[in-house]
């Protein structure tokens, strides 16, 4: 990565050729030194999505369309738009949102966060639940996985428990 990260000339961190995705994208705001603030560049092809319809508990979002014109999707509905574009997805149910490329041609958009953490995000489509707990440290948790508390806990204890007595 050079020394300035360009949103027009862009050096991929990351590429997704497969469907669901098939998406490009580069943290430009970590490459730029930002601390507070999370900005990705993600170029998508005909055909991909950044995400499933989803949910943030602890942080907002600003999407600018660069080129191309995605579909987003948000608690009103899905909706085409173009290039300038600039939508607010707020943190909890009202911001809920996914962004897709129904094509014909590339979209390129920007995603800029705050970065607050620990973060909870759900995807509603799906029932599965992120934790974000730092930059790129994150656990995916299907709806399966959803047990009670007392369960987990005791589980985790036990296998605490077990590791502890190995090590003996």
């Amino acid at each position: 990565m050079s020394s300035e990260p360009n949103v027009l000339q862009p050096e991929w961190d990351a590429e997704m050729p497969d469907e669901p995705f098939r998406v490009r994208a580069t943290r430009v705001g970590a490459h730029a030194g930002a601390e507070q603030l999370g900005a990705t560049l993600y170029e998508i092809d005909a055909g991909g999505a950044i995400s499933p319809y989803h949910i943030h508990h602890a942080n907002e979002e600003l999407l600018i369309v660069l080129a191309g014109s995605p579909e987003i999707r948000t608690p009103g509905g899905p909706r085409r738009v173009g290039a300038g574009a600039v939508l607010a997805f707020p943190r909890g149910e009202g911001g809920a949102h996914a962004v897709s490329n129904p094509g014909p041609e590339p979209a390129r958009v920007l995603v800029v966060s705050t970065m607050r953490f620990p973060d909870v995000a759900e995807h509603v489509d799906t029932g599965a639940t992120m934790t974000i707990t730092g930059p790129g440290a994150v656990r995916v948790f299907p709806a399966a996985a959803d047990v009670p508390v007392v369960d987990a806990v005791l589980s985790a204890m036990q296998a605490n428990g077990d590791a502890a007595a190995g090590a003996g």
